[in-house]
């Protein structure tokens, strides 16, 4: 199964003397070609008063340069069926575009101009702060959106994670395009910026275009962030709720803090939260929440390891009067978890889930792309492809019990609920 994979005989990486990466894979499949990445200018450098800054900055980068204008820019791309992107998360600013092989040049053309020469005109400015603003507004009525800000906030109190990325109201409205031009120059740099494409191009030919477009890039007084934040540890309960008014779903999180992506455990967890919320029917939550007991409208779980530690958590949209019932059914299949050894069956089932998925993941130059990106990321080596299956055989019953006596405890826990008002029952 791995000998197709990309590996390190298939995957070229470079780094160019400014420190950009360049890592690109060829394929023949289709005529396009696929280009993903990111620097590392995310919120994670901006003042909590400013908190949306990053995100109002990137998505900004393509309103105007100092050659082209917005409309340019979206004809350029438009008259060859082109796509560019840009947008922001804690860590860094993500960039994604795509466009046939022949227009490459076109495309890196276009990201170096708005990586390298955005103006943030004024007006542009103005209409994307009222874009977001007007979105800030559709998330406090969306009760999925409010559970989840509400949960960060309490798993992550006065720390980088708790911020939402998109900021708020009261914070993104007094942002300017001086705001934007200081955090640009502070923050874009060429150094660690990761770019990758995967499509019918030579590598040699894409890293050559490449350094053609961003290799001469030179920002002496930014300073890229690259730091970690500390862990943050629970030893009490949180729970709060939040009324939506004119709702009729409730939004249910729980949730721990646990681990980054590059821990040891990281299979071992990752596994582990496969049986729990994810294979099959979104695994035991799914048999149990939603299909046997009939209480949530979905329900799943998901591990969120990144660069430092993420939460591991359980997710349910349900009725109001079942929010208590939902947050017993997700307590309970953590405790099982912790309680007892995985059956072989069922941990067989999993492991071939997650290693047959992978190559579903790999069909696209777009899959292969995103892949390589957060190989480069976590530092999981070019091998990594090679040694996936390997990693996932090797986990055991013994770990995966391990693993969530360690991080799932049904007694320390973050809950966040936001839905129509709901009365407490403990």
């Amino acid at each position: 199964m791995t000998g197709s994979f990309p590996s390190p005989e298939s995957i070229t990486r470079a780094v160019l003397p400014n420190g950009v990466i360049v890592l690109t894979y060829e394929t023949h499949g289709s005529p396009s070609v696929v280009m993903s990445g990111h620097l590392w200018a995310g919120s994670l450098s901006e003042p909590p008063a400013q908190a949306g800054l990053a995100n109002l900055t990137a998505g900004s980068l393509t309103h105007g340069t100092e050659t082209r204008t917005f409309g340019q820019i979206n004809e350029a791309l438009e008259s060859v069926g082109a796509q560019l992107g840009f947008g922001s998360a804690t860590h860094t600013v993500g960039f994604g575009g795509k466009a046939l092989a022949e227009d490459l040049d076109l495309l890196l053309d276009i990201l170096a101009d708005c990586l390298r020469k955005p103006t943030f005109p004024d007006r542009e400015v103005a209409k994307l702060r009222g874009q977001i603003l007007t979105d800030l507004e559709r998330r406090a009525h969306d009760t999925r959106r409010m559970a989840r800000l509400t949960f960060n906030e309490l798993l992550y109190p006065d720390h980088p994670y708790g911020y939402s990325v998109n900021g708020y109201p009261e914070t993104v409205q007094g942002l300017d395009r001086q705001d934007l031009v200081r955090y640009y120059a502070d923050h874009y740099s060429p150094q660690g910026l990761v770019i990758s494409v995967v499509g019918a191009v030579p590598a040699q030919t894409v890293v050559d275009k490449v350094a053609a477009a961003l290799g001469d890039w030179e920002a002496p007084a930014a300073q890229p962030n690259r730091s970690i934040p500390p862990a943050v540890e629970l030893d009490a309960q949180r729970r709060r709720i939040v009324a939506v008014e004119g709702k009729t779903q409730a939004d249910v999180i729980v949730g721990w803090p646990a681990l980054a992506r590059n821990d040891p455990d990281f299979m071992k967890a990752y596994l582990a939260n496969t049986v729990l919320g994810v294979f099959g029917m979104m695994g035991r939550l799914g048999d149990n929440i939603r299909e046997e007991q009939g209480l949530a409208y979905y329900v799943y779980s998901r591990l969120e390891a990144g660069l430092g530690v993420g939460p591991w958590l359980a997710v349910a949209g349900v009725n109001p009067a079942n929010v208590e019932r939902a947050i017993d059914g997700i307590l309970h299949e953590a405790r099982r978890l912790r309680d007892e050894l995985v059956p072989g069956e069922e941990l067989a089932d999993s492991q071939a889930y997650l290693t047959g998925s992978m190559p579903l993941r790999l069909e696209t130059n777009e899959g292969i792309s995103a892949t390589l990106v957060e190989i480069e990321r976590h530092g999981l080596g070019l091998d990594y492809l090679q040694r996936y299956e390997g990693l996932v055989r090797s986990v055991t019953a013994q770990d995966i019990r391990e693993v969530s006596l360690a991080y799932l405890d049904p007694e320390v826990y973050v809950l966040a609920v936001a839905g129509p008002p709901v009365q407490e029952s403990r």
